[in-house]
């Protein structure tokens, strides 16, 4: 009785509504052992140095060794030269006493060999060249590497001489007490002889006894910790660049800010509800990449560490190490740049280095070692309907129909955890849900879906056939004893499925066959919710590191990864249950670098408050840029109630950005739009229909991203990368290079300054096709009816005017292409289109048109027909920017077409020209 009692309260905790998180429940890097001694290594005084006598190298790699003078521990340096100017960089023990963990599920596969060549050597340096303009020299004594786009030195790694590998080691006496059981480590002597063996070389490496190297304590929790301290870091610096983005999740600023007087960033997935702003802590989710924006170029880096990792960020003074080495270089320059001390918990240094030069070129560079996100069904880009939680089918039914009573569209539903039989996955409560499957059939009819919610943690009761299964093959996470781990998490007492083992994907697939998952059918999606993993009683609020999984590797070693094991399972049993013809959709709070691949995050438990409304647009830029664009924030905040006019807000926010979805608190009121006041529900139903009018651009875009790997939801800079006034702004963004928008995030405001980018570019409103022109800054006034967005003039948008209950009944609706012309009187366009929800697509079976204005003729060219038909037609056009009206308008055919002009506007409407999307046409303004 007395656990259940200590349940029950974490649990009434975890999810009561508070002021802010329990900072106390979450470590800094002063409580963290290693995070203390890396940041402690001195910069200046590097021990190592690159022994040549071991240099060996192949068409596209070298290989040599790094000897400490200090130790003589002895590292394997490996650089790869791999396709589209990216550089491998690894380094790895000498002989291990236990094969460090490297990520590969990370990798979206092997990536693509390419030429490295040594073009000098000397007893100092070794020059050598890769891709088109790619060069590196390593440095001997002290070891350093630096890396050249063309002339121009990028990256350099080791110039602050930070760099910190700590050895596997046995421990000298076990005179500090253990409190691990015995078999929980491998016995001292077998680990002496086995190191023996391996560095028979080697001087022993004298640790001093200091705390948090053997173990360390966190609350009441102790971390064994049986091979010594094994941390990594190393010191990555970008000459040049004043801007680094990336690495999320952290409620942050889009730019990464100093961190020399605070906490670093930290990379470590944990449950934390009421997240705060504005500082380093971690979140949900990590992806340890980064760009560096330079005034003529872009960088990339990827740490593909899945351990616990810290990035100190620091902006270097004109006396620094590398200013220093800038100024040698380059001949002069003291302007001041970031550099950067990377380091994690355990594993391998495994760093891609991707030389650009452009964003755009960066992302594409990253996308082809980690995935891009496959093209979602249609439906998984309308709204969607969430909230902890719709309490029966009755509850659901009366939702589902009050957004078609108030002409509200929205294609999919959500249950949360309380649909299931006592929080037992994979089945429904028998009294509120006594027949799932009509409901399905119900929400289906009108055009819709549903979402189901599927956990990790398994309830631990011997009448649970999940549990039961896992119990019976060993699929469970092991405690550091080899016991299958008990934790707490909404069930009560549960224990988790071991996800790096295959055979546990494998089950955890076979789950979501309709056979098995009773109650489903093919228009049930999922919701992997709590994968960091969460546990109410564990350290962190999480799994502890000595757990041991699939491999003998312990979860410190892989607890970044955790959350996207879970996903890749849920993907596969989608797809296996469709028999691979349907494409999947799974949502996922954790994630890592490569969960692109399986579908959409959010950013987790916000609070309807002004401020965390205007956080959402850093955070999701932060992770468009870092590979993960099907992206979104829980709209009018998770906890609280937010005001009318927040919530307003919110919707017109919302609608503009990659994953749209509105969900809330257990203990919050209800939401639904037609809740609130006449005003209130009016703008949020025109903000929905707003975003299913514009279905067809971001589909395009995903179809896009899927192809160049860049993120429908962009920073300005990503298309004006040498506009300086864009390095620092996160408070508007572009949709494709077409759609600016500036979200209204705070109360009361009358007014904002939006930044028109591009050198005499224009830019039209919306709505009133009102023109200002680039670049510069414009006073707009944004009444409560909306926000400013824009289209950038030399742009042709597609759309759908008619926004249905759910998109999969305006497949077969018209087009309208919005024409904004450019001062020269261009523009162009892309409209990308297919059955919206099966795999064919990757078979060539879809249609895409290449859309052009220019001499006063608007053509479409059909660039892929593929064996795709279909019935769609244009039914309108709207050319805006024409200073007066034509004479005639005619088609290629000769026919005379009918038009409407707005000399107040300057827009030319053309209604039903009735040009079918799958035939190439034109019409010509006769001037």
């Amino acid at each position: 009785m007395g656990n259940w009692l200590l349940i029950l309260t974490i649990c009434a905790a975890a999810v009561q509504s508070c002021v802010a998180v329990d900072r106390g429940n979450f470590k800094t890097c002063d409580q963290n052992a290693f995070c203390k001694r890396q940041r402690a290594t001195q910069p200046g005084n590097s021990p190592w140095e690159i022994l040549l006598d071991s240099l060996n190298s192949t068409i596209s790699s070298l290989q040599v060794q790094v000897i400490s003078s200090r130790s003589q521990a002895r590292l394997q340096l490996q650089l790869i030269a791999l396709a589209d100017s990216t550089l491998h960089f690894e380094l790895d023990e000498v002989n291990p006493i236990k094969l460090r963990y490297r990520a590969q599920e990370s990798l979206s596969g092997s990536p693509q060999l390419s030429s490295l060549k040594i073009t000098e050597q000397s007893s100092d340096s070794i020059s050598l060249s890769f891709g088109g303009t790619g060069k590196a020299i390593l440095l001997v004594k002290p070891f350093r590497l630096d890396v050249y786009d063309g002339d121009q030195l990028v990256i350099s790694v080791n110039a602050r001489g930070l760099l910190n590998f700590e050895h596997q080691r046995v421990r000298k006496s076990n005179e500090a007490g253990r409190n691990e059981e015995p078999s929980s480590e491998p016995a001292e002597e077998e680990m002496k002889a086995e190191a023996e063996t391996k560095h028979p070389d080697e001087k022993p490496v004298e640790e001093e006894e200091e705390p948090g190297l053997w173990e360390e304590t966190f609350k009441s929790h102790v971390d064994s910790k049986p091979y010594g301290p094994t941390s990594v870091g190393v010191d990555i610096s970008f000459p040049g660049s004043r801007h680094v983005y990336g690495i999320p999740e952290h409620a942050d600023t889009f730019a990464l800010k100093q961190t020399k007087n605070g906490d670093p960033y930290r990379l470590y997935n944990t449950d934390v509800f009421e997240y705060e702003l504005y500082n380093p802590m971690a979140l949900y989710g990590a992806v340890p990449f980064m760009m560096a924006k330079r005034q003529q170029g872009t960088v990339g880096i990827f740490w593909n560490n899945a351990a616990e990792t810290y990035v100190d960020i620091e902006e270097s003074s004109s006396g620094s190490v590398v200013s220093s080495l800038m100024n040698l270089v380059s001949g002069g320059g003291n302007e001041p740049h970031q550099q950067t001390h990377w380091f994690s918990e355990s594993g391998i240094i495994d760093l891609y280095i991707m030389i650009g030069p452009t964003p755009k070129d960066v992302v594409r560079q990253y996308g082809s070692l980690t995935g891009k996100t496959p093209l979602p069904q249609r439906f998984a880009l309308g709204y969607h309907q969430c909230r902890w939680n719709y309490n029966d089918q009755e509850d659901v039914h009366s939702v589902n129909k009050g957004f078609d009573l108030h002409d509200i569209p929205y294609d999919v539903l959500w249950l949360d955890i309380e649909h299931t039989d006592n929080k037992k996955y994979f089945t429904w409560d028998p009294v509120k849900f006594p027949d799932p499957l009509e409901m399905v059939h119900n929400l289906t009819a009108n055009g819709r879906k549903l979402v189901t919610i599927v956990d990790p943690h398994m309830k631990r009761d011997s009448s649970y056939f999940f549990h039961e299964h896992c119990e019976q093959n060993d699929f469970y996470v092991k405690d550091k004893s080899g016991k299958i781990y008990e934790g707490w998490c909404w069930p009560g007492s549960a224990s988790y499925p071991d996800f790096f083992n295959p055979a546990v994907r494998d089950y955890w697939a076979s789950r979501f066959a309709l056979d098995k998952y009773e109650g489903t059918s093919l228009d049930v999606y999922t919701w992997n919710d709590m994968n960091e993993p969460s546990v109410f009683n564990g350290p962190e609020v999480t799994m502890p590191k000595d757990c041991l999984h699939y491999g003998g590797y312990e979860h410190r070693d892989v607890h970044n990864m955790y959350g996207m094991m879970v996903v890749e399972g849920t993907i596969r049993g989608q797809l296996m249950r469709s028999d691979y013809k349907l494409r999947p959709f799974v949502l996922s709070r954790s994630f890592f670098a490569g969960s692109q691949r399986f579908g959409a995050v959010w950013t987790g438990d916000n609070i309807a408050d002004w401020e965390h409304l205007a956080i959402a647009v850093p955070m999701l830029l932060s992770l468009s840029v870092s590979g993960i664009p099907f992206c979104g924030a829980d709209v009018g905040g998770f906890f609280n109630n937010p005001n009318t006019e927040l919530l307003t807000r919110w919707y017109q926010a919302g609608a503009f950005q990659p994953f749209f979805r509105g969900h809330a608190h257990l203990h919050t009121k209800r939401r639904e739009p037609w809740l609130f006041d006449e005003q209130t529900n009016k703008i949020i139903k025109a903000s929905i229909k707003k975003r299913y009018t514009y279905l067809p651009y971001w589909y395009t875009l995903f179809y896009e991203h899927e192809k160049t790997a860049v993120p429908p939801m962009r920073p300005l800079w990503m298309e004006y990368p040498q506009d300086g006034e864009t390095f620092s702004m996160d408070n508007q963004y572009l949709l494709g290079d077409s759609i600016l928008v500036h979200p209204v995030v705070r109360s009361g405001e009358q007014e904002v300054s939006v930044y028109f980018p591009g050198v005499d570019t224009l830019w039209y409103e919306i709505e009133t096709f009102r023109v200002y022109e680039a670049p510069g800054y414009q006073t707009i006034p944004v009444a409560i009816e909306k926000i400013p967005i824009f289209q950038r003039g030399g742009t042709i948008v597609p759309k759908k005017e008619r926004a249905r209950r759910a998109s999969s009944l305006m497949t077969k609706d018209p087009y309208t292409f919005i024409v904004t012309l450019d001062k020269q009187g261009k523009a162009q366009g892309r409209l990308y289109i297919d059955d919206g929800q099966s795999l064919e697509y990757q078979k060539g079976s879809y249609i895409t048109l290449e859309l052009n204005m220019e001499g006063h003729t608007l053509s479409s060219k059909v660039t892929n027909q593929g064996a795709f038909e279909t019935p769609e037609s244009i039914d309108k056009i709207v050319i805006v920017g024409l200073s007066r009206a034509p004479s005639s308008i005619v088609d290629n055919t000769g026919r005379i077409l009918e038009y409407r002009y707005d000399a107040t506007s300057q827009a030319l409407v053309l209604r039903k020209p009735n040009f079918s999307v799958s035939n190439e046409w034109s019409v010509n303004l006769k001037m």
